[in-house]
């Protein structure tokens, strides 16, 4: 049976749009979600990849401009749950790497490169504070100070540990008292307050009506972006 001209003409506009969904369902596109709503009239939901937020370096919710390090930092929770330093999407200290304890745990980078130069780790309930001195007082210019506290990381601060922390512009430190959560980024060679203080360095006081765990506070997370140093001239 011949087809008449305007029907011959539907035909084939049928089989192009056919066609053209066919390749779309294959090779993707905008056409690749409406196939199964027009032969079945039903709309398609989003998956649980496509409804989840996108996650950058070291879980932030957002990237970090060019010539800047993304950072996370989370002190421990009580004495149980250790505390994590996260730089560049690179977990620099972690119960799971077994680098960190109970007191301050530190992350020195070099400010220029992003590269990191140490982890340590000084008990400031039972240890003894002049191991912290002598890790601060020959800091380099430009070194970046990672810290997370775990446990208590005040007892044995006298007045040059917090001096030297102040140094490299924490305010916070001054005040920091027992079983207090500390997290704090710094850097040597800051002039007066740091720069990165307000944006970086936080602090929950312990309080027992407000305590999440038994003589405890919360545990404190921050994350951020840290603008690599220009290097020196010469």
């Amino acid at each position: 049976m011949r087809l008449t001209g305007p029907l011959r003409g539907v035909v084939v506009l049928l089989l192009v749009g056919f066609t053209w969904l066919l390749a779309s369902a294959l090779f993707g596109g905008e056409g690749s979600l409406s196939v199964r709503n027009i032969f079945t009239g039903s709309k398609e939901e989003p998956t649980q990849s496509e409804l989840r937020p996108r996650r950058y370096k070291c879980g932030l919710s957002a990237p970090c401009p060019p010539k800047h390090l993304a950072f996370r930092l989370v002190s421990g929770a009580a004495n149980v749950i250790g505390p994590k330093i996260c730089l560049e999407d690179k977990m620099l200290m972690s119960s799971v790497k077994n680098n960190v304890g109970r007191g301050l745990n530190i992350a020195l980078v070099n400010g220029v490169t992003g590269e990191l130069l140490e982890t340590k780790t000084f008990d400031m309930w039972a240890g003894d504070v002049s191991s912290l001195l002598k890790f601060l007082r020959p800091l380099h210019e430009g070194t970046l100070v990672f810290v997370a506290s775990f446990d208590d990381a005040a007892t044995k601060m006298n007045e040059e540990s917090r001096r030297l922390f102040e140094e490299l512009g924490s305010t916070a430190v001054k005040e920091l008292a027992f079983r207090d959560s500390w997290v704090f980024v710094g850097a040597k060679g800051i002039e007066n307050k740091s720069p990165f203080e307000q944006k970086y360095s936080l602090r929950m006081k312990n309080s027992k009506s407000s305590n999440k765990y038994e003589g405890w506070p919360e545990s404190l997370e921050m994350d951020g972006c840290i603008p690599l140093r220009p290097p020196l001239e010469g």
